[in-house]
């Protein structure tokens, strides 16, 4: 423990010299020795504290030197949540903590092989991780990767195309039939979240969307639904945070059915008379008894319990979503008019989610064309 010329204890590294100039040092990782003098002993504690970091983790001007988790902190803190939505930089960091980090982040950055970027991966498909949990861990890596690209702190990616996630499972697509639909609103009747499953099942609104929806984003004249912000509760938290949503394509505005204009004059009339409202969300379209939203994942926690009851194989509040999509091509709505009703950010996703519907719709038409010109 260092000390000053008049016995005062400076902390580990510190001393006084006779001249009065304070002195601090430490020994590297390397084994290598560092020292340098100053003349307040505030900066010598700083240049210490800074330069034993820098030696532990990397230097963020030293690309020989620095490990993955520096670059990371620099990465996630300078660039991505300065550049990138909430929702994204958060999945980021999940990524990062709970998959990358382990693997390779004490890893000096221009050591990182392809190979140690597969293992990241082969690690997850081994703990079980689904294929879309994985696929966000490559992206979370090949853009941290690119920055240190683009700030030429490595010449090439290390996440090249040879990185590659397992191959995914064909899954189709859940929703509902109408029987099923009819049968889950008919059993969520007498529930508190009713006219929310009802909403959705009209609007296609994802959950977040539907949480986060305002009375201004109402319009009753023109009968419009304006799509501007989502909002989810974050358990580490404990409150609701609103974001952006989820591309550029998302912010719309949707045509009303009559149902979803009947379900919005209700739910209207039961906020002029509401005597229960938090003054932070008396704003809010729907909320529950307590005059508070509902927390995103509490919706899916209700359909388990209704489905449960009525003896229907469980699904999530994104299944009704895609049982509008459902249905609106079942009605005929082109393609492109339900990417831009849903704000799929182009329309192969729109397709690729609802290619069965336009299979069965395919062997119908095919069958009209059978009994037109019947074989003689």
């Amino acid at each position: 423990m260092g000390k000053d010329l008049k016995g005062k204890n400076l902390g580990e590294g510190i001393s006084q010299r006779k001249d009065g100039k304070y002195t601090a040092r430490f020994t590297g990782r390397s084994g290598k020795r560092f020292e340098k003098h100053f003349a307040k002993v505030t900066d010598a504690k700083k240049w210490l504290a800074e330069s034993k970091y820098e030696d532990e983790h990397g230097n963020i001007g030293n690309a020989s030197q620095m490990t993955v988790d520096t670059w990371y902190e620099y990465w996630i803190s300078e660039i991505k949540e300065k550049t990138t939505r909430f929702n994204t930089v958060r999945n980021y960091r999940d990524r990062y903590i709970h998959n990358i980090k382990d693997v390779i982040g004490n890893m000096i950055i221009s050591d990182v092989k392809p190979m140690h970027c597969q293992a990241v991966l082969n690690i997850m498909a081994d703990k079980g991780y689904k294929s879309s949990s994985i696929d966000q861990c490559r992206i979370a890596m090949s853009n941290m990767f690119f920055y240190t690209v683009e700030n030429d702190i490595i010449p090439f990616s290390p996440v090249k195309r040879s990185v590659k996630c397992l191959k995914k499972d064909e899954t189709k697509v859940r929703f509902l039939t109408l029987d099923e639909q009819n049968k889950f609103l008919e059993a969520s009747k007498n529930t508190s979240n009713y006219y929310q499953f009802a909403f959705v099942l009209q609007t296609g609104l994802r959950t977040g969307e539907l949480v986060g929806l305002k009375w201004e984003d109402i319009d009753f004249k023109k009968r419009t639904i304006t799509i501007k912000r989502t909002m989810e509760f974050r358990y580490g938290d404990k409150n609701f945070r609103i974001g952006e949503p989820k591309s550029k394509s998302s912010y719309r505005v949707i045509p009303m059915t009559q149902a979803a204009y009947n379900i919005l004059m209700i739910k209207k009339h039961e906020a002029d008379n509401r005597k229960i409202c938090s003054l932070l969300y008396n704003d809010f379209v729907f909320l529950n008894p307590k005059g508070t939203p509902t927390k995103n994942s509490t919706y899916d926690t209700a359909i388990y319990k209704i489905t449960q009851r009525i003896g229907m194989k469980p699904f999530s509040m994104h299944t009704l979503r895609h049982t509008f999509a459902t249905r609106a091509i079942e009605a005929g709505i082109k393609p492109k008019t339900l990417q831009e009703i849903l704000g799929h950010s182009n329309i192969g996703i729109t397709m690729n989610l609802y290619v069965h519907v336009t299979d069965e719709e395919k062997e119908k038409e095919i069958r009209k064309f059978e009994l037109a010109f019947q074989a003689v």
